[in-house]
């Protein structure tokens, strides 16, 4: 298949037929469609990045609903809404580690779960969790061969919006090897929260891109947890995919030669060569029967056909997320499993937006944008 056929499959979501288990439609589509507009980006390598400090930051983008603050040599990136709602930014990581929302009762939840830990080797403090930008692009260099690149250190280009309806900050990537451009932006309105990519192949010669936008719900436990409107999607399962951004239980090994990691391994973006576009066995895939599926158990999920909007219920904590994706093909689900203390560090969601199992294609001069939408229908 050529490349422009290729690419054209990435551009366009799946369309999903409404179903009678979904909270809202209407709502979260009008929410994305206000967001602050992005105009066309020059090349990232002809943008001049500002400095990561916090106090050039605070002057330079000050009284547009967000605050900026040192913490090390790093800093964060506060923004808040009039209404209450706010996010944390570690910067230059791209982490999201908190998203707060106005709750029917009157109060504030977090719906966020991070953990803070000691670093590899007994380092400085290490954050996971949260909402991550996770992804790796794989293409052809001129003089090296196949090359592969991650966009690990993020740079404010600009602030946009006010406190009063909506504040977004955009971030850029670059990529040493001159495959691509990368945008990365980060929008807070009322009841809702954005996390989108741009990715520009400014290379000759096709990219794919791998990974996804993972979220780390915060839940009472998993055990009284439920994701609303799965029912027909077709999954594979599969071991948990490492991270440098991801929690993981005590017990889920990574590391060791008989850890989750090394099954992983056995399914890289090498091994799809052969088989269908999945190159999946199969006694590893099926069908959802559950259109109310209670994640009490351990499990880890890649979704191939789920509908573009997908409800999270904790019934513990009497509240809902809904979330949306844009671009991304692909739904990850994992479940830590119920066993873990409640309302502890390990009574957690993840849902990812993703491109573990088929990579997206972007084709020299191409543009591919995905993203991610968490609504808050709690009011």
């Amino acid at each position: 298949m050529a490349c422009s056929a290729l690419s054209s499959l990435n551009f366009v979501a799946p369309v999903v037929p409404p179903t009678k288990h979904f909270l809202f439609s209407d709502p979260i589509h009008s929410a994305a469609r206000s967001r602050l507009a992005l105009p066309p980006p020059p090349r990232v390598a002809s943008i001049p990045v500002p400095p990561m400090n916090a106090d050039y930051l605070a002057d330079e983008f000050s009284g547009r609903g967000v605050a900026f603050e040192a913490i090390g040599d790093d800093c964060v990136a506060k923004l808040s809404l009039d209404d209450g709602s706010s996010a944390v930014l570690m910067l230059p990581r791209g982490l999201v580690t908190s998203y707060k929302a106005p709750m029917w009762h009157g109060a504030k939840m977090e719906l966020l779960q991070t953990v803070v830990s000691e670093g590899e080797d007994g380092g400085g403090a290490e954050v996971r969790g949260g909402v991550c930008v996770d992804v790796g692009v794989e293409g052809e260099g001129e003089e090296d061969g196949r090359v592969s690149w991650r966009p690990r250190d993020w740079a404010v280009r600009d602030v946009r919006g006010n406190s009063g309806d909506s504040v977004q900050v955009e971030l850029i990537s670059r990529d040493s090897k001159g495959m691509v451009d990368v945008r990365y932006v980060l929008t807070l309105q009322r009841q809702v929260l954005s996390t989108e990519m741009e990715v520009s192949n400014t290379g000759t010669a096709p990219v794919q891109l791998r990974g996804s936008i993972l979220s780390h719900l915060n839940v009472s436990t998993p055990d009284a947890t439920y994701a609303i409107g799965l029912e027909g999607s077709d999954f594979f399962k599969r071991p948990p995919f490492p991270s440098s951004f991801r929690i993981f239980p005590p017990e889920v090994d990574l590391k060791g030669e008989s850890g989750l990691g090394k099954l992983w391994e056995k399914f890289n973006p090498r091994g799809f060569a052969s088989g269908n576009d999945y190159g999946m066995e199969d006694e590893t895939e099926g069908e959802e029967d559950d259109s109310y599926k209670r994640l009490t158990d351990e499990m880890s999920i890649i979704y191939t056909s789920a509908p573009t909007n997908l409800t999270i219920i904790d019934r513990g904590r009497r509240n809902s997320v809904v979330v949306r994706r844009e671009g991304y093909n692909e739904l990850y689900l994992y479940s830590p499993g119920s066993r873990h203390e409640h309302y502890s560090k390990y009574a957690y969601i993840c849902v990812g937006q993703s491109a573990l199992l088929k990579p997206v294609v972007i084709c020299p001069g191409e543009v591919w944008r995905g993203g991610q939408h968490l609504h808050n229908p709690n009011l």
